[in-house]
């Protein structure tokens, strides 16, 4: 399996070690350790920002140190224009058209959320890894 692009949420989960689904999560990665995992800009700045409301100084560094464990993926221009596409066909949010974007940018194989809406946006890259559960 080639790249697969982790939705904000799924980082949120590991950094915060969510009760219910952050082993989950490790269960589905840890088979697949020749993966490799990636996130954009936009993942850390959404994933900042409760740290930083709460001023959590402990939270906000386990997140430094989590996004060490993935694949920077950049955002160029063309990033923003097909999410501008993505946004006015499909009729998502400007920060899931984002990371859409950015997953067909870099040939990601999928992208992992727990987002329903973005699946249903995504033409089959996206894919909600907690659906069936």
């Amino acid at each position: 399996m080639g790249l697969i692009y982790l939705d904000s949420c799924l980082v949120i989960y590991l950094a915060e070690k969510h009760e219910r689904w952050a082993g989950a999560l490790r269960a589905l990665m840890d088979p697949a350790k020749e993966d490799r995992y990636g996130i954009s800009s936009l993942v850390k700045f959404e994933c900042l920002v409760g740290p930083l409301k709460r001023a959590d100084s402990v939270l906000h560094r386990a997140y430094i140190a989590l996004f060490d464990d993935f694949v920077l993926l950049d955002m160029p221009e063309s990033v923003f224009l097909q999410a501008a596409e993505l946004r006015a066909r499909q009729g998502l949010t400007t920060p899931d058209a984002l990371h859409l974007a950015c997953a067909h940018h870099h040939r990601c194989e999928e992208l992992w959320t727990n987002d329903s809406r973005l699946t249903r946006g995504s033409r089959g890259l996206a894919r909600n890894i907690f659906a069936a559960r």
